[in-house]
């Protein structure tokens, strides 16, 4: 384990004020007027978000099941996981997980477990993805939102992994369960 050389009492910040300066419909901007360790004052870009569920369905053959949808802020369809906002700040992940399954690939589970959580950037958001694995699939209906357009998608593991290894999948909560998936749970496989 990694040993700091500065004390608690060194490393101690305090947030001197939150101004909002802009609220949106999932996020709010803000400016954070923070006083550093060494008595410096800065201010920070900051995004609040309320949180966010994602969830690893993995087929009872051992495909993972992923979605093609459209990103407008990289104006592309990109590979994913299914995920989500939570609908307040107190929805439990594991509810939202649940949803989003549903609505984004038309399966239910009879089993959902905590697999990692993540915060997916951590210099300016604190937002945090609870990321969960589904298995035991049924397949249902899609419920999906007005503004989603997606395609459902089955890949193999090791499929998967070299698409994320050759750069043509980028999406963090993507790479995070699928490489959390391999480790914990496919890592004594024979090929």
């Amino acid at each position: 384990m990694g040993k700091s050389n500065n004390t608690e009492e060194e490393m101690r910040t305090e947030r001197l004020g939150r101004e909002l300066v802009c609220r949106g419909a999932i996020l709010d901007y803000c400016h954070d007027k923070v006083k550093m360790p060494n008595g410096h004052v800065v201010i920070y870009d900051t995004i609040v978000h309320r949180g966010a569920a994602a969830v690893l369905p993995v087929t009872n053959d051992g495909k993972l099941v992923l979605v093609k949808q459209y990103r407008n802020a990289l104006d592309r369809f990109t590979l994913e996981i299914p995920a989500g906002g939570l609908e307040s700040a107190d929805e439990p992940t594991i509810k939202a997980a649940e949803r989003e399954l549903s609505e984004e690939t038309g399966y239910v589970c009879e089993n959902i477990e905590m697999l990692i959580s993540i915060y997916p950037t951590v210099a300016y958001s604190n937002e945090k993805i609870d990321i969960y694995i589904a298995t035991g699939l049924t397949k249902k209906d899609q419920h999906l939102d007005e503004d989603e357009y997606l395609n459902v998608e089955e890949w193999d593991v090791d499929d998967i992994t070299s698409l994320i290894y050759e750069g043509k999948i980028q999406d963090s909560k993507t790479i995070g369960a699928i490489l959390a998936y391999r480790d914990k749970y496919l890592k004594n496989r024979v090929k």
